[in-house]
């Protein structure tokens, strides 16, 4: 049996996701120390409530190393002397593990348990932190072979107190999915915006929400993410050869004067939506979309969300496009797909312009 998580609990690195944890750990009542080679973050860190200075010669519970990725292996190693179970937060689990075996001994390396939150943002910086960031996301839990099933038991337990879902995955398990659900539709998104740099300003002006939905995460902190992807090269390099053959054959389809190869391929990026988890993990919902014209005035936002709220609609997603020919901005809302028609009817009833 695991002792339970009582506190300190140590988070190294006060950046967006460290500051975020120990907000998280805070708010459930942990001690937490906050330290980072930045002074002024850690100043910042301390001063929004997310933890204070170690004391001097005090070990803690549990050690949370939330570092750059080159740094990670270092840092973890350094942090297993204190004695205490220690956990990161890399994006990559594999190549970090290899690299704190060939520094530590066995027995410390039990103590190590690698983890990582599907939570975060474009924004950097203890500035950008939040209590309830990981309220709700998931987050991989990577225990290696030797790892002691207590040290395991503490950092899910870390992860039930930020508010956060663990799911249990080997580090080669999490780093093939992330490379796939994350690294590959950031590179991606990458090639999307950079197309955009090619543009005549009148080019651009047609921008609307289909090009900032997809390139929105290419905006994240390009040094970061070449950590990253680099640190997971193998497994996205082979993602990406498959995905070269896969445009070679979208090229031919878009040449082919007939269009049942292109069609084909549509079919399957539809297919590959709906396989993405809904809310809360379950299966995606079918949704329809109602569109809602909001004039750019302060309040008419809250005046829609309570006039939906006393219409009695659940929202599933929504998106807003600003209209740069107009003071006004266009609503699109997901909701369930037998709702969508009540909600537009009585949307106009109560005087806002709508539209399916």
């Amino acid at each position: 049996m695991s002792s339970p998580l009582t506190g300190p609990v140590h988070v190294i690195g006060a950046g967006l996701l460290g500051t975020s944890i120990g907000l998280a750990a805070r708010r459930a009542g942990l001690t937490v120390w906050i330290t980072d080679t930045n002074a002024e973050h850690v100043r910042t860190a301390i001063g929004l409530g997310a933890g204070s200075p170690p004391p001097a010669g005090e070990t803690p519970q549990l050690v949370v190393v939330a570092v750059p990725p080159l740094h990670i292996a270092e840092v973890v190693a350094d942090a297993l002397e204190s004695g205490a179970v220690v956990t990161d937060v890399g994006s990559v689990k594999a190549l970090p593990l290899d690299q704190i075996a060939d520094q530590v001994g066995e027995s410390a390396l039990a103590r190590y348990v690698g983890s990582h939150p599907m939570a975060g943002s474009e924004r950097s910086g203890p500035l950008a932190a939040s209590a309830a960031l990981f309220d709700g996301r998931p987050w991989a839990v990577s225990p290696h072979v030797h790892a002691d099933a207590g040290a395991v038991a503490l950092v899910e337990e870390l992860v039930g107190i930020c508010g956060g879902v663990a799911v249990r995955l080997s580090p080669v398990e999490h780093d093939l999915a992330v490379a796939r659900t994350s690294h590959l539709p950031h590179l991606l998104a990458v090639l999307a915006a950079a197309q955009l740099t090619e543009a005549v300003p009148e080019h651009l002006s047609l921008s609307g929400q289909g090009v900032r939905d997809v390139t929105r995460v290419a905006a994240g902190d390009p040094d970061l993410y070449s950590q990253i992807i680099r640190a997971n090269g193998s497994v996205v390099a082979g993602l990406l050869r498959e995905l070269r053959g896969q445009l070679d054959e979208l090229i031919a389809a878009v040449d082919a004067p007939e269009a049942d190869a292109l069609v084909d391929l549509l079919d399957r990026g539809v297919a590959g939506t709906q396989v993405i988890p809904g809310k809360h993990g379950r299966p995606a919902i079918e949704t329809g979309q109602v569109f809602v014209v909001v004039p750019d005035h302060p309040g008419e936002l809250a005046r829609l969300f309570a006039d939906i709220g006393e219409i009695g609609v659940n929202v599933e997603d929504l998106r807003i496009d600003h209209d740069p020919g107009r003071p006004s901005g266009l609503v699109e809302l997901d909701v369930e797909v037998g709702s969508a028609e009540r909600l537009r009817e009585a949307l106009e009833s109560r005087k806002w312009t709508a539209h399916r």
